[in-house]
């Protein structure tokens, strides 16, 4: 049904605006910061608009919400990746990593569970913090 939905659903200017601002980034930017990108072009767009299209956009898998602790980010990647998270300030990286599909079929069979993937966050402290740490 949600299938169904997203091919009758137009695509709207606002739409088309927040995908846009989303894939012109690549540092997994906060809602705020696409409605600030999109506000460039669109100064009538409000965030309601901007936050339902990026929810939209993600539950139609065009592009990706990462849920980390201080609220989603947006990542313009869809593929299955892992993601690293600083624990000082909250920068969101693509990890490096395979994903590792077999995970997932060990899983089910130790669990019962019919799983569909796994989501891999790690955390951490990123270079520049690191720095920033030891000039202290």
């Amino acid at each position: 049904m949600q299938e169904a939905n997203a091919r009758h659903r137009r695509n709207t200017k606002q739409r088309q605006l927040v995908l846009d601002a989303v894939r012109s980034r690549h540092d997994h930017p906060t809602a705020d910061e696409i409605y600030l990108s999109a506000r460039k072009e669109d100064d009538h767009i409000s965030r309601a608009t901007v936050y339902r299209n990026l929810n939209l956009l993600a539950n139609e898998g065009e592009i990706q919400a990462v849920h980390v602790k201080g609220g989603d980010r947006f990542d313009l990647r869809c593929d299955r990746h892992a993601h690293v998270v600083c624990q000082e300030c909250d920068a969101v990286t693509d990890a490096p990593l395979p994903y590792e599909e077999a995970l997932d079929t060990e899983l089910a069979e130790q669990t019962g569970f019919a799983v569909k993937g796994h989501v891999t966050t790690f955390v951490g402290i990123c270079p520049s913090c690191q720095k920033r740490v030891a000039k202290k």
